[in-house]
């Protein structure tokens, strides 16, 4: 009965868990509110450093002293990339942008649309290990890991002796 009982709390743990991720930590590519950037580059020490994950959630205004992520917009050099700077100043048509390290502002203009959130938690180093998981041996190898680990498991389910043949 305690083994019932502590399986039962174990996948109510788990269901709770789920639950927090898609509420709060689903990426926004997912439908949910949040977007991870990681940080490449010294523009934005000594807050964020190389390596560091950053979660940005949407906001509905943005203010002069945020920390934004934002998307280079369409049609210039660099469209797409995704920055994380605070915001200087405001125009009509948009931000004006500058890393915290940086003497000078960027040289892109967001508007509100390109905008993909506000920084609101950050991971120092996380990033450099989501990376590194991200490189194809490495992610191969977990890939087997788990495999080994799923077959070795069903082999040795419960009532069965460590050759996988029935006990008793």
């Amino acid at each position: 009965m305690t083994s019932r009982l502590a399986r039962f709390l174990s996948i109510v743990v788990l269901a709770l868990l789920l639950l927090v991720w898609a509420l709060a930590l689903l990426p926004s590519s997912l439908g949910g509110p949040v977007t991870y950037v990681v940080v490449r580059g010294s523009s934005m020490l000594p807050i964020y450093a190389t390596g560091d994950l950053v979660i940005v959630r949407s906001a509905l205004q943005y203010r002069k002293g945020d920390v934004v992520a934002y998307q280079v917009p369409a049609r210039q050099i660099g469209a797409g990339l995704v920055v994380i700077h605070r915001i200087v100043g405001t125009r009509e048509d948009g931000y004006t942008m500058r890393g915290d390290n940086n003497n000078v502002a960027d040289p892109w203009q967001p508007r509100s649309s390109d905008i993909l959130g506000k920084a609101w938690m950050s991971i120092p180093g996380l990033g450099r290990v989501l990376a590194a998981i991200h490189q194809p041996v490495l992610l191969a190898a977990l890939a087997a890991a788990v495999v080994v680990t799923m077959v070795l498991a069903w082999k040795r389910g419960p009532g069965t002796t460590e050759q996988g043949l029935p006990s008793g």
